[in-house]
C-alpha cells in the first residue's frame, strides 16, 4: 500500500470516529433542529464523496467514495424526513364545524 492510501484510510477512520462521537453526544432536544440545519453541509459532503468516488485514483478510493456516497445520501434523506416530521408537528389541525 502506498503512503497516500494509508493516509486516506487514516483520515477516513478518524472522521468516522469523530463523527460518531459528535452525533451520539447531541442532546435529544437539539437533535431535530441540528439535523435540519445541517442538510446543506450534508449536501456538500455528498458532492465531495461523489467526486472522490469518481476520481479514478484506484479501487480503494472508489470503494471509500462509494461508502461515503451511501452515508451522505442517507444523512441528507434522513435530515429532510426529520425536518418534515418536525414541521408537521407545528401545523394547525383543521377545526371541526359543528
Amino acid at each position: 500500500m502506498s503512503v497516500t492510501t494509508i493516509m486516506g484510510l487514516y483520515v477516513f477512520a478518524l472522521a468516522l470516529i469523530v463523527g460518531w462521537r459528535v452525533i451520539s453526544h447531541v442532546p435529544h432536544l437539539l437533535h431535530t433542529p441540528l439535523m435540519s440545519a445541517t442538510n446543506a453541509i450534508s449536501g456538500i459532503s455528498l458532492v465531495g464523496s461523489l467526486v472522490a468516488a469518481g476520481s479514478g485514483h484506484g479501487g480503494v478510493t472508489t470503494l471509500l467514495g462509494a461508502i461515503a456516497v451511501c452515508a451522505a445520501t442517507i444523512n441528507v434523506v434522513g435530515g429532510f424526513l426529520i425536518t418534515d416530521r418536525m414541521l408537521k408537528m407545528f401545523r394547525r389541525r383543521p377545526e371541526v364545524v359543528r
